[in-house]
């Protein structure tokens, strides 16, 4: 319906004065232009320049300003997030029986603890030793201690050997060379064993015999992150001259960036010489190249004698850090392992009371009982708190977002029936187990996503998971919840 007219007459009126005035103000700017432009030709050259400089500079300077008052305000930067303290051992040997009593297989952990007693009985300085296979490791220890007693710790679980070269001083202090197999050995847990051991050590030595490799300079980060203290020991420096050696070393050190002393050294070993004999004749002999290692000594014993009870606390806190990260991941695995049964447990039961249901809205009593039922137990598994009021306002809240999905479900699983042969009439019933089965599947694994990820039982993103469960894998879930169903109706539990 068109306006009326008066009212009509009055926009057309106030659109003319508008056009009027608009053109008014072009014309007005226009000659305006043209008077400074004929000026601005009649006046000095400096003058003319001075005037343009005021015009850009006015005009910058207001265009940035305008900039500035419209552009959104940065986000102020986020500080980093502060480092976890790793628990103190009672409160580490609680978590490690509070999570026995949950089912959680702590039997590692638990020798990982008494391997630390027994270490820190001994009352023995641990130095492990790392490198590649042919960075040199076993020759260093040999010219680091010659006379030390040599013993081989096999690695538990595995046929690798972790050897130790025992010296004891005069005064009656042990310390304990652990030469750890290569990092770059065939093996994927040879690695996680290795990195074991220096968690263990008070002190780590790193063996190189040039600049780092990407894989090596990885190894390096992670020993670092130990926090403990670190000695980088550039091995076979008599094969560089002394600006080679020099660069080498600056190239290192830049790696390092302070977080660990550089020392050169020479582990000896043996090499090859050309002799010329005086008839003449030339002959290959092999003799021992001498070893240059007090740089690297010096190092140790500035690092052994600075604080002892320092390195002992430094390895029990890398140790207890470890364990604690350790013990959350077997917890994580085991909820979901555990929730995985629950969910799965649920659904069948689901599957069952649609079966069992005699009336009409039956079902959807026995649905809703089993669906606070879930989330209680998940809840409790998470150690999440959940009041029996939320959980039912949460079911009410899934409840909408199952009658969207219902249909396709029922189709869907009266599709898949067709893959099962003899079956004979299938019943209404049958369809709402099958579709209740894939329901109870998709939100029991939305609410555990959501519990091991939020720590709480957030409906929306719940609910937002549970539709996008929905649609995976829905044919093959399908089939597998019929044949539970066909199981039943033939008188036997799939």
């Amino acid at each position: 319906m068109r306006p009326l007219l008066p009212l009509r007459i009055v926009v057309a009126l106030l659109l003319s004065l508008g056009l009027a005035a608009l053109l008014i103000l072009i014309l007005y700017l226009t000659d305006l232009g043209f008077a400074v432009w004929e000026r601005l030709a009649t006046a000095p050259t400096g003058f003319v320049v001075a005037y343009a400089l005021l015009i850009a500079l006015v005009a910058g300077g207001g265009g940035w300003l305008i900039w500035r008052l419209l552009a959104p305000s940065p986000a102020p930067p986020s500080a980093p997030p502060a480092p976890t303290a790793p628990p103190a051992e009672p409160e580490l040997t609680a978590r490690l029986e509070t999570a026995a009593e949950q089912g959680v297989d702590v039997a590692e952990l638990r020798a990982e603890l008494d391997e630390l007693a027994r270490r820190r009985a001994a009352g023995r300085i641990v130095v492990a030793l790392f490198g590649e296979v042919s960075a040199g490791k076993s020759s260093l220890i040999r010219a680091l201690l010659p006379d030390a007693a040599v013993a081989v710790d096999v690695l538990g679980g595995t046929t690798r050997t972790v050897t130790q070269h025992t010296w004891t001083s005069p005064a009656g202090d042990a310390l304990v060379l652990a030469d750890v197999p290569g990092t770059n050995e065939a093996g994927g847990a040879l690695d996680a064993l290795a990195r074991a051991e220096a968690e263990r050590a008070h002190l780590v030595i790193y063996v190189c015999d040039g600049d780092l490799t990407r894989d090596q300079a990885a190894q390096l980060d992670a020993l670092l992150a130990l926090g403990k203290p670190l000695l980088l020991a550039l091995n076979k420096t008599d094969r560089y001259s002394a600006d080679e050696r020099a660069q080498v070393e600056a190239r290192l050190r830049e790696r390092l960036a302070g977080r660990a002393e550089l020392v050169g050294v020479q582990a000896g070993g043996s090499e090859e010489v050309l002799r010329v004999l005086p008839d003449g004749r030339e002959e290959w002999l092999t003799r021992p190249r001498p070893a240059e290692v007090e740089a690297l000594r010096a190092a140790l014993r500035r690092q052994l004698d600075a604080d002892p009870a320092a390195l002992e606390q430094l390895r029990d806190l890398a140790v207890f850090s470890v364990l604690a990260r350790r013990l959350e991941r077997s917890v994580a695995a085991h909820r979901r392992e555990r929730g995985d049964a629950l969910v799965q447990g649920y659904a069948r039961k689901a599957v069952f009371g649609a079966l069992a249901a005699v009336g009409p809205g039956t079902d959807v009593l026995i649905q809703g009982y089993l669906g606070v039922a879930m989330l209680k137990d998940l809840c409790a598994l998470y150690e999440v708190p959940a009041r029996e009021v939320d959980l039912q306002r949460f079911v009410e809240l899934a409840s909408g977002h199952v009658k969207r999905n219902l249909n396709l479900l029922l189709a869907l699983a009266g599709n898949v029936f067709k893959a099962f042969p003899g079956v004979g009439t299938v019943v209404g019933g049958m369809l709402h187990a099958v579709a209740y089965g894939l329901i109870f599947e998709s939100l029991g694994r939305a609410v555990v996503r959501s519990l091991e990820t939020r720590g709480e039982l957030a409906a929306a993103p719940v609910l937002r998971l549970f539709e996008d469960d929905l649609r995976e894998h829905l044919e093959t879930r399908a089939r597998r919840l019929a044949g539970l169903v066909v199981g039943r109706a033939r008188g036997h539990d799939a």
